[in-house]
């Protein structure tokens, strides 16, 4: 299947000559390699990630219904993660684009942190209506303004894999401090007395 989406990403590099931006998903068995391979095909530009819409089971009528679910912000972790790990790795060159979860200003600072050339909304405009995009930008330029960034370009990649101090908080083997971040309330009140 990988095989035939890098022919059609080379097939479609061929038959045009704007640039070339392809929606990923996160389920291929080596992303990264993926990317790369991509990239090597033709892409100009990435976008992550492509959000499969997935049907729902009517117990009343006992059919498949269609069930559109917008995303939220937790949602924005995956794309964040995989774009600040790719960000280094494909250079500059390739655009990445970061989709899913971003509803505010602060949610498109990290994915622009982490490296992504733009912060991707669409589930928080279908939601608050196209005029939410002014209150993205206030909240983008008041964190900026707070944080001393002079430019988005300042603030573009700042927090990817190269470039924070522990560059392995993005990879699978900071699991176990992931889980152990975790508290329960129960853990919470213990350790404040109420």
């Amino acid at each position: 299947m990988e095989a035939l989406d890098l022919d059609l990403i080379a097939a479609v590099r061929d038959a045009t000559t704007i640039p070339l931006a392809v929606k990923l998903s996160p389920y291929y068995s080596a992303l990264a390699s993926f990317a790369h391979q991509a990239v090597e095909r033709g892409a100009d530009g990435l976008v992550l990630f492509n959000r499969f819409y997935q049907p729902d089971f009517d117990l009343e009528t006992f059919e498949v219904v269609p069930r559109l679910e917008l995303s939220r912000p937790s949602e924005l972790r995956l794309p964040m993660r995989w774009t600040a790990i790719l960000r280094p790795q494909l250079g500059p060159a390739v655009s990445l684009a970061a989709s899913s979860g971003i509803h505010g200003g602060t949610d498109a600072v990290k994915m622009l942190m982490v490296g992504a050339d733009v912060a991707m909304t669409t589930s928080s405009l279908l939601h608050h209506g196209p005029e939410h995009l002014r209150t993205i930008e206030a909240e983008l330029v008041a964190w900026m303004t707070e944080h001393e960034y002079e430019s988005v370009d300042q603030l573009r990649g700042s927090a990817s894999q190269s470039a924070v101090e522990d560059p392995s908080a993005f990879e699978r083997a900071n699991y176990v401090r992931t889980l152990r971040s975790w508290t329960t309330s129960r853990d919470v009140a213990r350790t404040t007395g109420s």
